[in-house]
C-alpha cells in the first residue's frame, strides 16, 4: 500500500520524486498521513490535529529542537529532529558571536557610525578556557572550532565519557571559564540552568553564549550581571521569544543579540530536503530512522 507523506511545500515534494509515496503539501494533513514533515519554525501541530491522523507513524521535524512536541505527540508515533541540518551554521554563529563579543566588535561598529578612530584592546580565544554545554552536533562543532583557535575546551554532556564531563561537574568548573557556550536541549533539568548562582560563579568579564533555547538562561539573572558590567553575552535565543519591543534585553549593555537565526543560512533547505528523502526511504525499506528523540 502506498503511504501518504505530508510535506511543507513543493520543494520538499520534489525531493521525494521517484519514491513510492503519495505526497501532499498542505497545512492541514489528510487523515491518511503516515509520515508528517511540519513547517519549519511554525511550532507544534495541535494535539487534536495529530490525534485525528490514525495512520500517523513518523513526525520528521526540520529543526534541531523538539521539546514543544513532546506534549502533543500521540503514543506510538516516532519523533525525529533535524540533527546535522543546522549544526554547522549554528556552531558558526556561536563562534562568530563569541569572537565578536571578545573583540568588542559592536563597539567598533558604533565607532564606524560616528567616524571615530579609537583603538581598543580586546580579548582572544587563544589560551582562553571555554565551557561548552552540550556534546551533540552543535556543541562538538563549537568545541572543534574554538580549540583550533587555541582555546582550552571542556565539554559537558548528559553522560560522562571520554573527554566529556556531566552537569554534576559544572559548578566546580565555572570559576575558571572565560566563556560558556550553551548548546543543550531544553529539558526540566536544563531549564534556568544558567541561574543567578551559576552566573555569579563565573569570573569577571566572562562571556555567555546561548544558541540553544532561551529558557535555559534565567533572563533576569543575566540582565542583572550585564547591567553591573560583570559579564558579557551573545544571545541568538531569548526568553521570551520573540523578544517584545519593550523588553530590557534590547537595550542591555554588554550584549550582542540576534533573532534566532542560527539555522538561517542559504543551504539549510537543501540539507533538510536530503534528510527528509533519506528518512522516507528508510521508512519504506523498514530500516531504522536516524535522529529519533
Amino acid at each position: 500500500m502506498t503511504i501518504t507523506v505530508c510535506v511543507p511545500d513543493e520543494r520538499f515534494a520534489a525531493a521525494l520524486e521517484g519514491l513510492a509515496v503519495r505526497v501532499v503539501t498542505s497545512l492541514d494533513p489528510p487523515a491518511d498521513t503516515e509520515f508528517l514533515v511540519p513547517i519549519y519554525m511554525a511550532g507544534p501541530v495541535p494535539a487534536a490535529t495529530l490525534a485525528a491522523l490514525p495512520r500517523l507513524k513518523v513526525v520528521q521535524l526540520l529543526s534541531a529542537g523538539y521539546e514543544s512536541w513532546r506534549s502533543v505527540l500521540p503514543a506510538g508515533v516516532t519523533l525525529c529532529n533535524a540533527r546535522g541540518v543546522h549544526g554547522a551554521s549554528t556552531a558558526e554563529l556561536a563562534v562568530g558571536g563569541l569572537i565578536a563579543v571578545l573583540r568588542d566588535l559592536p563597539r567598533f561598529a558604533e565607532q564606524q557610525r560616528t567616524a571615530t578612530w579609537e583603538r581598543h584592546r580586546g580579548d582572544t580565544l587563544d589560551g582562553a578556557s571555554v565551557l561548552v554545554l552540550g556534546a551533540g552536533d552543535i556543541g562538538a562543532r563549537v568545541a572543534g572550532a574554538v580549540s583550533a583557535l587555541g582555546a582550552d575546551v571542556t565539554m559537558v554532556g548528559r553522560t560522562a565519557r571520554d573527554g566529556i564531563r556531566t552537569l554534576a561537574d559544572v559548578g566546580a568548573l565555572l570559576p575558571y571559564q572565560q566563556a560558556v557556550v550553551v548548546a543543550l536541549p531544553l529539558t526540566p533539568a536544563t531549564a534556568h540552568l544558567l541561574d543567578a548562582q551559576f552566573l555569579a560563579a563565573l569570573p569577571d568579564g566572562a562571556v555567555v553564549v546561548n544558541v540553544a533555547r532561551g529558557a535555559i538562561v534565567d533572563t533576569g539573572a543575566l540582565l542583572a550581571e550585564l547591567r553591573r558590567g560583570r559579564l558579557r553575552a551573545f544571545l541568538d535565543v531569548t526568553d521570551p521569544e520573540p523578544l517584545p519591543a519593550g523588553h530590557p534585553l534590547w537595550h542591555a549593555p554588554n550584549l550582542l543579540l540576534t533573532p534566532h537565526v542560527g539555522g538561517g543560512t542559504t543551504g539549510w533547505e537543501r540539507r533538510a530536503r536530503s534528510l527528509v528523502r533519506a528518512q522516507v526511504g528508510r521508512y519504506l525499506a523498514g530500516e531504522p530512522l536516524v535522529n529519533e528523540v
